[in-house]
């Protein structure tokens, strides 16, 4: 069985690209970050998630991006600013280079397992102005990623990136995710934390619209 690494924030667009890959005959390696970020319901999250789809192992690593902030996920004396679904702008949730970081990781840990796929749920179409979900992004660091590898650069055996999202929204990939099977009340979204998601911040917004515009009912809501 071919091995794929997904990177599984806890969230519903990477539960969504990990029951994907599962569906495609993938044995999963499920990655998620403590990365410094404002609490940890996503990390809970992932861990529950991992767990239930049954996934091959489960890695968190920790990388400690607080320690230069710059974004309010992981500086605390930041605000999380009320979200805006039409926002043009850059959002202060933005945390610097942090799928560059993420993949870069992903592709060592795929070297070290000999997997040639790398998961990763992020998307164009309706984001929140961050720069390093775009598909121009993803293809250049598939190719960083392969001119930096043995596996890429001496085996002829490249690494793939998959953004399987990048051009669908997030209602597409809610659908998606019920034909899968994805356990949405498992999936944490709010940038705020909390006993229950603040319902909003951008990330709450944009769950909500996406839910809506599916025709689904969110039942992390009513847990």
């Amino acid at each position: 069985m071919k091995r794929a690494v997904v990177l599984l924030s806890g969230g519903l667009d990477s539960a969504v690209a990990l029951y994907l890959a599962k569906s495609r005959g993938f044995e999963i390696h499920a990655l998620s970050f403590d990365y410094g970020q404002r609490h940890d319901r996503e990390l809970h999250a992932a861990k529950a998630i991992a767990q239930e789809a049954g996934v091959a192992a489960h890695q968190v690593v920790s990388l400690k991006l607080d320690q230069w902030g710059g974004s309010s996920l992981t500086d605390k004396s930041m605000e999380v600013e009320n979200g805006d679904v039409t926002r043009q702008d850059i959002p202060v949730t933005y945390v610097p280079a942090r799928n560059m970081v993420f993949l870069s990781v992903a592709a060592s840990y795929a070297e070290a397992i000999q997997a040639t796929e790398i998961f990763i749920g992020v998307s164009q179409v309706d984001y929140s102005g961050y720069v390093d979900c775009r598909q121009e992004f993803i293809e250049a660091m598939e190719n960083a990623v392969n001119k930096g590898t043995v596996m890429g650069a001496e085996q002829n055996r490249p690494i793939r990136i998959h953004a399987p999202f990048v051009h669908k929204t997030k209602a597409e990939e809610i659908q998606l995710g019920r034909e899968l099977g994805v356990p949405f009340e498992l999936t944490w979204s709010c940038y705020r934390g909390g006993e229950k998601p603040c319902e909003t911040c951008d990330s709450c917004l944009l769950r909500a619209k996406a839910f809506a515009e599916a025709g689904i009912e969110d039942k992390a809501l009513i847990r």
